[in-house]
């Protein structure tokens, strides 16, 4: 069984709440028992405290609890880490991502127990790597199922049609992205979504094409020169999916300060 996050929750809620109902099934009993007894069966009796372990769990169970249902079922924050997103996300953005809009899934072992929805071409999803699935990643998805997607010159195709770039300007960057500064900034029509890409004309990138199979999904980062998506390491599977990234809460570019901007903002 991996150790992570989630798994250490798990184990909290398991742990408080067990001790807990010890407590009121079997502990509490006999402290008001031994009560009694010292009493002589008096009717005003003093009870004993219970220890501070059973106080603590007490407290700290309906914490955990509504943590591990927040994270595991509603919504969970991650940061981005770096720039392969940009110009939609940031170095030091922290962000939510809907846990339930592409299914229910139990935690730490990730078996999805009610189907709600699928990706959709445009989406910004978080999801494990496939060749390290203890690693998240955040992509945009660019092909579904069944799709075509291929990458030359700069261009995404969808089943053998180009998506339509339209130029807005040259990028300034700022912070961990000022690097990106002169880079090619575009739109992005993806089917019915559009977005901002990054390119840069002289960079050589990896092109070729591939039909998304079953259960899977095509990611592309929006940095498109600097991010090792699908081009490089294939599709993503259903199975891999953790949600849709749907809104910035801070932004946090550690030596460059926060973006008060940013917070705040939707991802599109």
């Amino acid at each position: 069984m991996k150790f992570d996050f989630p798994t250490l929750i798990v184990m909290l809620v398991f742990a408080t709440g067990i001790i807990w109902a010890l407590d009121v099934v079997v502990l509490a009993p006999r402290r008001r028992a031994a009560a009694r007894r010292a009493e002589g069966a008096s009717q005003n009796v003093v009870v004993a405290p219970p220890s501070r372990i059973v106080e603590y769990s007490k407290s700290f169970f309906p914490v955990f609890l509504i943590v591990l249902v927040l994270r595991s079922f509603i919504v969970e924050p991650f940061r981005i880490p770096s720039n392969s997103m940009m110009p939609t996300l940031l170095t030091g953005d922290f962000i939510l991502v809907n846990k339930f809009g592409y299914g229910i899934r139990l935690p730490v072992v990730d078996t999805k127990i009610v189907d709600i929805g699928l990706p959709e071409r445009g989406d910004v999803v978080v999801f494990r790597f496939p060749n390290d699935p203890t690693t998240p990643f955040i992509k945009r998805v660019v092909g579904v199922p069944g799709d075509r997607i291929g990458y030359y010159d700069k261009v995404l195709y969808v089943n053998d049609e180009p998506m339509d770039q339209s130029p807005v300007g040259r990028y300034i960057g700022f912070g961990s992205g000022a690097g990106m500064s002169g880079a090619s900034l575009r739109t992005e029509q993806l089917t019915e979504a559009t977005h901002k890409i990054l390119v840069q004309p002289g960079a050589r990138s990896i092109q070729g094409e591939t039909v998304v199979p079953e259960g899977h999904y095509f990611m592309l980062g929006d940095n498109r020169d600097n991010s090792r998506d699908s081009r490089y390491w294939g599709t993503v599977s259903e199975d891999l999916l953790i949600g849709k990234a749907f809104r910035i809460w801070m932004n946090w570019d550690f030596g460059h300060g926060i973006d008060w901007k940013r917070i705040g903002k939707s991802i599109d």
